[in-house]
């Protein structure tokens, strides 16, 4: 029992290593929950301090599908925002699935730099509320849906043009939880497929990732209950300014 914890769930044999990926999971974990956004952005910008990115991107598979799943789940009106944004998360599912396909291939100077890149706009939309004049209709869906899906292929992060859109059409509250909701569901899926196909998720990344999972839940319900006792404009200043300078210290890596 001792050797298959140690060999199949831990993310590594090294203790270090091990504690430093768990922690990141739990800490990720306490952003969700207390923002409601954001875990991808925290964990990747910590596991890439101790681990290749796309061993990062594996070990984020089931907690972002679940959390997804979770957070989907509890929207209202689903069923209406699953028939207006389909396409969307259409162009979402095709693009992300076929950019993960061939993660291998790609320069580890350009997932750094992917992954920097995709948190810096996450940072900067969540503090100043971006909103980028763009049009409606079906065309402007699937435009901005082949771009958020590429960019989750290279950075596991395609929540800022999704955010970006929303906010750019002063969507209510309840329908921005739900459409977040439905299309970062919608690329969570595909892009564990794509991470397959590719070999980057194999059955030791999917029980690391387990392991992830459960600690990011735990972290999850903390963040809930610091959401309660902690002053939340204070707190979500303090972790996207945090975000923006590791964004720039991966593009900064990706690029010298």
């Amino acid at each position: 029992m001792n050797e298959f914890i140690t060999t199949s769930l831990l993310p590594s044999q090294d203790i270090a290593i091990t504690l430093a990926v768990l922690g990141v999971f739990f800490l990720s974990g306490i952003v969700k929950g207390f923002l409601g956004i954001g875990l991808p952005a925290a964990a990747m910008a910590l596991l890439t301090l101790v681990m290749d990115p796309t061993i990062a991107i594996s070990l984020l598979t089931l907690p972002i599908i679940f959390t997804n799943i979770a957070q989907y789940t509890r929207s209202e009106n689903r069923r209406e925002i699953a028939r207006k944004y389909w396409l969307f998360g259409l162009a979402i599912m095709s693009s992300i699935f076929l950019t993960s396909l061939f993660i291998m291939a790609y320069p580890k100077a350009v997932l750094t730099v992917s992954i920097g890149f995709a948190m810096i706009a996450f940072s900067l939309t969540q503090m100043f509320g971006a909103k980028i004049p763009l049009g409606h209709g079906r065309k402007w869906h699937v435009g901005v849906g082949l771009f958020s899906g590429v960019l989750g292929g290279l950075s596991s992060i395609w929540s800022p043009p999704v955010a970006m859109y929303l906010l750019a059409h002063n969507v209510s509250k309840a329908e921005f939880i739900g459409a977040t909701g439905f299309l970062f569901l919608a690329g969570s899926i595909p892009l564990a497929a794509g991470l397959t196909f590719a070999g980057v998720l194999n059955i030791d990344t999917v029980l690391h990732s387990l392991t992830g999972l459960i600690v990011v839940l735990a972290g999850f319900r903390v963040g809930e209950w610091l959401r309660g006792h902690v002053q939340q404009d204070s707190f979500r200043r303090i972790v996207l300014w945090a975000f923006l300078i590791m964004g720039g210290r991966l593009i900064a890596v990706g690029l010298l």
